[in-house]
């Protein structure tokens, strides 16, 4: 019996589906610039508000969701959480773009502070090792996280061979990584909506971009400059590589990559003028710091490394991470993109996956990402199928034709026909290329007679106006008004209770960190 057969079977356990959204956007000033003041109070404190706190900057914002088991109730809340904060920062806006606006000399932008306390040292001091490491400036590019779970009863029926629990939850979820990093290139053609940036993003580093205009550049068949060298790359993470064949292997590698000094990162040291600049000096600070298109993920306990929660309790659910900000859509996805990666990722889940055998299975994966992030929309473009050239397009339309029966039983569990609706949104853009977001976008900008920038910045101000005049219900923005000051009690209570010194809490929390070879 195929694992299809088995999942439609399981009607009531599809319900249990879990997804959630964290989205980063810049703040922006009421003149459309970057803005350089602080988080606004009124939005509570970064450290310990569960849905808006902040990621590299003070200006770039994450907002962030409960899983939810449908995609309105999600989207209801992500709306909600936009409303609540375009209605609490006066009049800035937040910049619907992956790339960033024109940015202010490094030295000017604010890297997020998060209070003295020795947690929120920690996610501060880490966060000046990102600006050491790999400068400011790509630390300012946002995107859109999209969180998956599946039930936990549902992996005896789809791995009933495995007996322990924990087990068969991971050896189902690093499955599903593993289609997936075959098949993401198709997200980035679907979905890259970055093929433009500001000439002054890039400095004078070298790079192969073209002129857009004056102060624009492009590549023109681009679908995410965001995914590409430009953005969150290092030497020392290219030396990273996982093909994601066993969780056991994969927390093994991150293991290593934390705990192994690197040595243009030991040439800056970890002090200057007697501050921390970065928590050590090895290849990677913490775990989060290793960029993925897609990472296996474990609920964290309250001061516990997410490697520790991995090795002792297994994956729990996968965070996509490839996902541009969608510049046509106020909160930077649409519920049909929702609906679309919830038929991918229940695909990727049943579909049969082959372990990654060799080097050159795992090179052509990421080589053909990379082309498609490059040149996407390049007509004809081939791609490589287990040593052999096939055309984006056929390929594409065969994993469409793959899906059609994962969106049919979804919109028959949740009584809906958004699956198939999606799905046949995702066909058209693959007929034609226009249809992608970053030929839509392209076109758009340049069809303005304006710059890259000042078009993103009209476009920003206008979402904005739209979520700022969401009237929201009596009793969400009452609980988010009592998130934010409960945030702000928490934060206070934190600052009051440290006892210990940053010196020995870092040491703590870097000896902390369980070693995978012991734990098994």
């Amino acid at each position: 019996m195929s694992k299809f057969t088995i999942i439609k079977a399981q009607q009531d356990l599809l319900k249990q589906i879990s997804r959630g959204i964290e989205r980063e956007a810049l703040r922006i000033d009421a003149h459309g610039d970057y803005a350089l003041d602080s988080h606004p109070q009124a939005l509570g404190a970064t450290l310990t508000h569960p849905h808006i706190t902040t990621d590299y900057s003070e200006a770039l914002m994450e907002l962030v969701t409960k899983p939810f088991h449908d995609v309105e109730s999600l989207f209801r809340s992500l709306e909600h959480i936009h409303g609540f904060v375009l209605q609490n920062i006066g009049e800035q806006s937040l910049w619907m773009q992956s790339i960033p606006c024109e940015l202010p000399p490094e030295e000017l932008i604010p890297i997020a502070w998060y209070g003295h306390s020795n947690e929120g040292m920690l996610k501060h001091v880490y966060r000046r090792g990102l600006a050491e490491r790999y400068g400011k400036a790509m630390q300012c590019i946002a995107g859109i996280h999209y969180n998956f779970s599946l039930p936990e009863a549902i992996w005896q029926h789809l791995e009933p061979s495995i007996e322990d629990a924990k087990e068969r939850q991971s050896v189902g979820y690093m499955s599903l990584i593993r289609n997936f990093k075959r098949q993401s290139w198709l997200l980035m053609y679907l979905f890259g909506a970055s093929p433009i940036i500001n000439r002054s993003f890039v400095g004078q580093a070298p790079h192969q971009l073209l002129d857009f205009d004056d102060s624009s550049l492009y590549l023109p068949y681009a679908t995410s400059l965001r995914m590409s060298d430009l953005g969150y790359t290092s030497e020392a993470q290219a030396n990273i590589r996982t093909c994601y064949n066993r969780i056991e292997s994969y927390v093994s590698l991150i293991y290593n990559a934390v705990t192994r000094p690197w040595p243009a990162y030991e040439k800056i040291g970890t002090h200057r003028d007697g501050e921390w600049i970065q928590l050590n000096t090895n290849m990677l600070q913490i775990e989060n710091e290793y960029y993925a298109s897609i990472r296996p993920k474990r609920t964290t306990k309250p001061g516990e490394r997410p490697n520790n929660a991995l090795i002792k309790r297994g994956v729990q659910y996968v965070e996509v991470r490839c996902m541009d900000v969608d510049p046509f859509e106020p909160t930077g996805i649409s519920s049909q993109s929702a609906y679309f990666l919830d038929t991918f990722l229940l695909y990727c889940a049943v579909s049969h996956s082959p372990r990654f055998d060799a080097e050159d299975d795992c090179d052509e994966t990421d080589n053909n990402f990379k082309q498609v992030v490059t040149e996407g929309r390049k007509p004809g473009l081939t791609l490589q199928r287990h040593g052999q050239p096939i055309t984006l397009k056929a390929w594409g339309l065969e994993i469409i034709e793959a899906l059609a029966p994962y969106a049919e039983l979804l919109d028959k569990v949740y009584q809906t026909t958004a699956h198939r609706q999606a799905l046949a949104a995702q066909q058209a853009k693959l007929e034609d290329i226009a249809l992608t977001p970053a030929a839509r976008y392209q076109q758009a900008v340049r069809d303005s007679g304006l710059s890259f920038n000042e078009f993103t910045k009209q476009n920003s101000l206008q979402h904005s106006d739209r979520l700022r005049a969401l009237k929201l219900p009596a009793e969400v923005k009452q609980a988010l008004v009592a998130e934010s000051e409960a945030s702000l009690q928490s934060y206070l209570a934190k600052e009051k209770s440290d006892t210990m010194s940053f010196d020995d809490y870092l040491r703590d929390f870097e000896t902390g960190l369980v070693d995978p070879e012991a734990a098994s």
